[in-house]
């Protein structure tokens, strides 16, 4: 009878200690063991999205700062043709050049003229020599046509250029001049001092005397 006693105060003390295990919390809300939270949870347990870091504000007013070039962009400027290594070749004048006459055909009065390029830098002589008869007025006349300032002979330093003089047969309506005088065709109105030349037996004829162009050897220039 005891020992049934004694098993019935074991069970009512086991059932007690049960019962207050799994009552209510101090503050009335129900224990249920389980853990807090995490910060990343929600209160149903399931874990919030982080939100995304906010966007610095960009700055207002500021533009872009402009891109470098690439290595292989042309750089700004003239074009090709403007920049020809030819595009400032003036034309020739009596300071850049030294001049010379010789007898090539007695019969006719032929001479040849010849120009050199004594300055340091190219220049081109353009169109025909202009030739006076020493004391004789007017000038030779044009012969053969002449290349455009574009397509002129240049003439580079120590370089020279040709021209034919002929005078005329002695048909006695001339004169025989014993120099002669020559300035360049510039195209502009640049004062020049005149070059002279020996022509010993030069005739001058005033319906026979020509000159030709400038070209660039002495055949030519005879014989054209």
């Amino acid at each position: 009878m005891s020992t049934v006693r004694t098993a019935a105060v074991v069970l009512a003390a086991v059932s007690a200690f049960a019962l207050s295990a799994c009552g209510p919390s101090e503050d009335g809300a129900a224990d249920t063991g389980s853990t807090t939270p995490s910060a990343g949870a929600t209160a149903s347990g399931t874990p919030s999205t982080p939100a995304a870091p906010p966007k610095a504000p960009s700055a207002v007013g500021t533009p872009p700062a402009p891109s470098a070039p690439s290595a292989s962009a042309p750089a700004s400027g003239p074009s090709a043709s403007a920049t020809d290594a030819d595009y400032d070749v003036f034309p020739c004048s009596t300071y850049d050049v030294t001049f010379s006459a010789h007898l090539a055909e007695p019969t006719t009065s032929s001479y040849l003229l010849k120009i050199t390029n004594k300055s340091g830098k190219a220049c081109r002589a353009l169109g025909h020599p202009v030739v006076t008869f020493g004391d004789l007025d007017g000038q030779a006349t044009q012969r053969g046509e002449a290349p455009g300032i574009e397509d002129a002979l240049r003439l580079g330093p120590g370089e020279s250029a040709y021209a034919g003089l002929l005078g005329g047969a002695h048909d006695g309506t001339g004169k025989t001049v014993g120099s002669i005088a020559l300035t360049m065709d510039t195209e502009s109105d640049l004062e020049q001092k005149p070059l002279t030349a020996s022509t010993p037996g030069l005739y001058a004829s005033p319906t026979a005397n020509s000159v030709t162009p400038w070209v660039d050897n002495a055949e030519d220039a005879l014989s054209l």
